[in-house]
Order: structure tokens, then C-alpha cells, then sequence
């Protein structure tokens, strides 16, 4: 790549990051204040990592495309400021919607520079760069509630399956002698972003197959859910033939990655299944 590109890059990204300085500094101090957005803290550090690898199987060629890039530019500016201006959003819409701006200026800056070949040749870094836009309360507030009810569900099955009586009511499970509420807290939705961004990262390193990346990354969702209902089966078990004091002792508050560590652990299994099944297709 020649200089005047770089230079042109670097002149474009540092333009990105004073106009959007304000957004940027909140999207970061919410990952380090929120655990539900801790991901994003990731999020440059392996997409820088990737471009890195990538660069070194790619050599795509360098055309610039000048027009479509500098009509992102002028939409993701636009934009950028009207969101800044309006004054039509709620804080945590405006936030995500200034993020996804700066995204697309970045994606611009890509175009502009370097051309659309070789955006498309980093086509899963550059995309693994939206995960920087912060969802979005009541988006987040969905994915909480379904976390919620889908772990209590499958800790139900776990207390069935090992012939525990269980009722689920909402999302509260009565026991003998006991009642456990799946709160918003117990629905690890930090461990499950983690999780999900992790998997991605794998499924592209390991996986050739569209659809084996997909499946990957798809199946951490359930596989999320599991992990939270196994970490309630768990705790519920100490407390009710050990200890009540589990109910509230370290690993109910600390032990989130012990069990997102199993989680890893199970799709690396599934994610070694499926790289030899594609080499297997490769071979017939």
C-alpha cells in the first residue's frame, strides 16, 4: 500500500476520533462501568489482531475507489452530526446511533483509501468492528429477559432429570424448601457477550464453511443459556445438601467464569468436530 493512502488513512481516522470523541469516551466508560457492555473493551485489540493475520494470507489490490468512499464519508458525516444536533434521541439510542457512524466512517475510510477489494478481503474485521456500537437499552433489556427465562427453563430440566421436584413460575423456581428467583443478575449477559464474540473469533480462524462459522456462532446462544442454567443447578444443589451460604458466597458472585471456562471448553469440542468434518469434505 502506498504511502499517500496511508497518509490519507491516518489524516481520515484521526479526524474520526476528535469529531466523535465524545461518543467514543462514553461507549468506553459504559463497557468499564456496565458488565453488560465489558465486550466492547475487546473489541479493538482483536480486530486489530485480525487485520494483522489477515494481512499476512490477503494481498488484495489496491485501487481506491474515490466515490463510493467519499459518499459513505459524506453520509456517515452527515448523519453523524444530525444525531448530534436533532436532539430526537434518548441518550442510549443517540450513543449506539454515533457509534454506528463512526463505524461506517471507518468502513469509508477503508473504500476511500484503499478500494472496495480490499474491503472486501477484511470484510469479517471490519464487520467484527460494529460490535463497538453499544446496544441500545430496550434491545439489551430483551436479550436479559430471554436469557432469564430460557436458564430457568433449562435449570428446571436439569432439577427434573435428576428427579428434584420443580415448578417454574415465571421465572422463579420452587424447590423443596426453597425458592430461587432467575433475577436480571443471574442472567450473565456479560459472560454471554464474551462468549458470542469469542466463538465468532474462533469460528472465523478455524472454519472455512459459511455455514459451519454460522452453526458455530449460533449454537453459543443456547449453549449461553445452558451454561447460566447449570450454574443455577449448581448453586441450588450446594445450598439445598451442602451449604446455604452458597446461595450467596463467592461462587454465586465470582463464579461466572468458571462456568463460561466449560462453556469455552465445550465449544472448542464442538468447534474441533466441525473443522474435521470439513477437512473430511475436503478430502472426498
Amino acid at each position: 500500500m502506498g504511502w499517500r493512502q496511508k497518509f490519507e488513512f491516518g489524516l481520515l481516522v484521526a479526524f474520526s476520533l476528535v469529531f466523535w470523541r465524545n461518543p467514543l469516551v462514553d461507549t468506553f466508560r459504559l463497557a468499564w462501568t456496565n458488565e453488560a457492555y465489558t465486550h466492547i473493551i475487546l473489541i479493538v485489540p482483536l480486530s486489530f489482531a485480525l487485520f494483522c493475520l489477515d494481512s499476512k494470507i490477503l494481498r488484495p489490490a489496491l485501487e481506491p475507489s474515490r466515490l463510493a468512499g467519499s459518499c459513505l464519508l459524506l453520509i456517515s458525516l452527515a448523519f453523524g452530526y444530525f444525531v448530534r444536533r436533532s436532539g430526537v434521541f434518548a441518550a442510549d439510542v443517540q450513543l449506539a446511533s454515533s457509534m454506528l457512524t463512526l463505524v461506517v466512517w471507518w468502513v469509508a475510510c477503508i473504500v476511500f483509501c484503499f478500494g472496495i477489494q480490499v474491503f472486501r478481503a477484511f470484510l469479517f474485521p471490519i464487520c467484527f468492528l460494529l460490535w463497538l456500537v453499544p446496544l441500545p437499552n430496550f434491545v439489551l433489556n430483551w436479550i436479559i429477559v430471554a436469557l432469564q427465562n430460557n436458564s430457568a427453563a433449562m435449570a428446571r430440566c436439569l432439577f427434573q432429570l435428576s428427579r428434584v421436584p420443580v415448578t417454574l413460575k415465571g421465572v422463579t423456581l420452587a424447590l423443596p424448601g426453597i425458592d430461587i428467583e432467575v433475577a436480571r443478575e443471574c442472567s450473565s449477559i456479560r459472560s454471554t457477550m464474551v462468549l458470542i464474540v469469542t466463538t465468532m473469533v474462533l469460528a472465523h480462524l478455524f472454519l472455512r464453511s459459511p455455514w459451519r462459522k454460522l452453526f458455530l456462532v449460533l449454537i453459543a446462544i443456547p449453549l449461553s443459556a445452558a451454561k447460566n442454567a447449570l450454574r443455577i443447578y449448581v448453586l441450588v444443589g450446594l445450598a439445598m445438601r451442602v451449604d446455604p451460604g452458597y446461595l450467596d458466597g463467592n461462587l454465586h458472585h465470582r463464579g461466572g467464569i468458571v462456568f463460561l471456562v466449560i462453556a469455552l471448553a465445550v465449544t472448542g469440542v464442538l468447534l474441533w468436530l466441525l473443522a474435521r468434518s470439513e477437512r473430511r469434505a475436503d478430502l472426498t
